[in-house]
């Protein structure tokens, strides 16, 4: 079979992170990964790294829109220096309650998952836009969607019900899921050998848990939006709605109407709670931990939080699972941060989840669980660009 070039794109509200990965058969080869970062500002990053090592970009450069970012993608893939795309894959957080499958992309399409922008509303908006620049700039060019929410499609129906009135829930407002393709990714690394049941927590800048049975999502933390579950960098997680009514009746006593308090109530949610929020400090973990060696209280409090809020989804899904064989850590914080992962894992030893801190400082994916450990704890970088490259494959039907 001949091989096909596939783009990945992934965008984020600051970033655009895309691959190219040369498909055929069983063979899935990294030919480039790159990004834009920054985007917005003056001081913007472009980037394409080959696996050849050959016509390499680093380029700083003002990016001051997602447009102009996406055409210096699209012209510089079309520049002949690297392999043509023949065909793209695009990461969708949700596409709400009418679009649940991994399918080709149409006009249409994007128009129905534009619907329900307040699903994924710091997400959606973003790849509503890349989804229609990339048939306008790639013409001819197979595009697909890619949903975060299709691995979560065999949860448990107890576990996609909301307590809330049934005239909401027939509008399809129900727990989703999110990082699906991350949880799937790890799932594939682990075949043949996937434990039956296996905790995943995906942390990072958005950070969640799934409980998985046999290789299929039985539960996940995050809800109708990312901003459920565990606290994430600027998100609330699980929350008492009466904090949130709280907030609301301040910000509607000078907001000029209900749309503006609405709006700045999601930005204190989604955008400046969280790690950020409670620390004062940083979203970013690094930076916490630095100010926590520097004796910041507020710092401390804030990571506390998390590791307090993932260890209680982890206890959760042991009860749900009727035990545990595997716990996976993965995402830039569960990957890189031996700390974190030290912290989660105290006093998890009577669930049969013992750490070996010696196995805990080495880098990369690996075993940290001691020898004696009932539970594997297992470090695993996810692998979500391949995972989208598998569905292109197979949607395309080669």
């Amino acid at each position: 079979m001949a091989s096909l070039p596939v783009l990945v794109l992934n965008s984020g509200s600051s970033s655009i992170k895309f691959s190219i990965y040369e498909a055929g058969g069983d063979s899935r080869v990294q030919l480039l990964e790159g990004a834009v970062e920054g985007i917005g500002t003056d001081q913007g990053k472009f980037w394409i790294k080959p696996s050849s090592g050959d016509n390499p970009v680093n380029q700083e450069r003002a990016l001051p829109t997602l447009s102009e970012a996406f055409s210096l993608v699209a012209k510089t893939l079309h520049s002949g220096n690297f392999p043509k795309p023949e065909a793209i894959g695009h990461r969708v957080v949700s596409g709400g309650p009418t679009v649940l499958e991994n399918q080709r992309i149409t006009p249409e399409l994007i128009d129905e998952i534009e619907r329900y922008v307040d699903f994924a509303p710091l997400h959606t908006p973003i790849a509503v836009f890349i989804m229609r620049e990339s048939l306008r700039l790639f013409p001819g060019v197979p595009n697909f969607a890619c949903l975060d929410t299709w691995f979560h499609r065999t949860m448990l129906e107890v576990a996609r019900a909301l307590p809330i009135p049934h005239e909401y829930a027939a509008m399809g407002v129900r727990r989703y899921g999110a990082h699906g393709i991350s949880y799937e990714s790890i799932v594939y690394q682990l075949q043949p050998d996937v434990p039956e049941k296996l905790i995943v927590a995906h942390l990072g800048n958005g950070s969640s848990i799934c409980a998985i049975r046999n290789g299929a999502s039985l539960d996940t933390s995050m809800g109708l939006t990312p901003t459920g579950g565990i606290i994430s960098a600027t998100r609330t997680g699980d929350i008492d709605p009466g904090v949130l009514l709280f907030i609301l009746r301040k910000i509607a006593a000078t907001a000029p109407n209900a749309k503006e308090a609405a709006d700045q109530l999601e930005a204190v949610a989604s955008e400046k709670a969280g790690l950020l929020g409670v620390s004062g400090v940083s979203s970013d973990m690094r930076d916490l931990r630095g100010a926590i060696q520097n004796g910041n209280p507020q710092a401390r409090c804030a990571v506390d939080l998390f590791v307090h809020s993932i260890r209680k989804f982890i206890g959760a899904y042991i009860a749900e699972l009727g035990g545990i064989d595997m716990l996976v850590l993965t995402g830039g914080i569960g990957v890189h941060d031996a700390a974190t992962r030290a912290e989660i894992c105290a006093g998890l030893e009577s669930l049969g989840i013992v750490l070996d801190p010696e196995c805990n400082n080495v880098r990369g994916a690996t075993t940290i669980s001691s020898s004696g450990s009932p539970v594997e704890i297992r470090v695993i970088p996810p692998a979500e660009d391949l995972m989208i490259v598998n569905h292109v494959v197979q949607l395309m039907g080669i």
